[in-house]
């Protein structure tokens, strides 16, 4: 069976997650965005690529950063913006998933932006419209409970690319919280495609999910040996709001053990960047003195988020 994302022909339709997209393809969404960057600029505010379309974002979890960035982003390709306020829409008084989607399509929307605590919600929908709608119209996955977070995987690339162009010489360190984390899976997925050969996973037994290995990661507890000589560190959000029971005796102990320290940064090359998904809970899994140092590329990696999703975009109606 293909995959909903793709079409007949292999161009993407749908963005729903990195598992499965060719080396090429992810190249060609970097490509895109880097063209992309200097609409950021008063001299260029708007392209056109858009124009006429509508972009529903539909968050049926709280977002600020990923909503504001996908606003931005569909408002500078010209496009017009809804954000739909899940707590008050239909889907609140018990109308279900794909009778709303229907509903706006109704409406003539050609694209859904969707954050869904369930995984798998975005994937649903796509079926749904590809099966009633055909080729006409997008979904894109802003995050789908732990599952996959796309959009964000293809920043942290063009961010990576940005600052060491050669993913093939790399040794890359994601750090905490993989078991709840949709992002860690869609950079492993894309790490792993774009030939990093050394991907590694850091963090305590509890917080790592079974599978790392098969995945192509080499997993680690002891975050001074996992952070030897890496090129890139990747940190992760503690996602408290997804863990059941105890997993961590305290932040203050996951700090000591997880949190990183300008001292543990040594351990990592002397060029080695620091990202981060955000929000950053600062002396819990990052301390300031990293967040706000040097070798951060944190505020980067939000620029560039603007322009890969302009890209993704972009091509979504250009494969219609």
């Amino acid at each position: 069976m293909p995959h909903p994302q793709l079409s007949a022909s292999g161009e993407l339709k749908h963005l729903l997650t990195i598992e499965g997209l060719s080396k090429a393809l992810i190249h060609n969404i970097l490509d895109t965005a880097r063209g992309f960057l200097g609409v950021n600029t008063r001299d260029v505010k708007k392209v056109p690529l858009l124009r006429g379309k509508s972009v529903f974002n539909l968050f049926f979890e709280n977002s600020t950063r990923t909503r504001t960035t996908f606003e931005i982003a569909a408002t500078r390709l010209s496009a017009d913006v809804v954000n739909l306020n899940i707590n008050t829409s239909s889907a609140a008084k018990g109308e279900s998933l794909l009778d709303t989607i229907d509903n706006l399509v109704a409406m003539h929307a050609d694209m859904f932006v969707v954050r869904h605590a369930s995984s798998g919600a975005p994937f649903l929908i796509a079926e749904h419209v590809n099966r009633t709608r055909g080729e006409g119209v997008h979904v894109i996955n802003a995050g789908d409970g732990r599952h996959a977070h796309p959009t964000q995987g293809l920043l942290d690339m063009y961010t990576i690319r940005h600052f060491k162009q050669d993913f093939t010489r790399l040794r890359v360190a994601i750090v905490g919280d993989v078991l709840h984390s949709r992002v860690a899976r869609s950079d492993i997925h894309a790490l792993t495609t774009l030939g990093v050969p050394e991907v590694r996973v850091i963090g305590p037994l509890t917080l790592l999910p079974s599978g790392l290995e098969q995945m192509g990661c080499q997993v680690y507890t002891d975050m001074k040996k996992g952070l030897k000589d890496v090129d890139v560190i990747i940190m992760l959000r503690l996602q408290n709001e997804r863990m059941r029971g105890a997993l961590l005796p305290s932040a203050q102990e996951y700090f000591k053990h997880y949190g990183l320290t300008q001292e543990k940064l040594a351990l990592a090359k002397p060029d080695a960047i620091v990202m981060h998904p955000g929000p950053m809970n600062r002396g819990v899994e990052i301390e300031s003195a990293v967040a706000d140092g040097p070798q951060a590329v944190i505020l980067e990696q939000v620029t560039f988020g603007i322009a890969v999703r302009m890209a993704v975009m972009s091509l979504l109606v250009a494969s219609a």
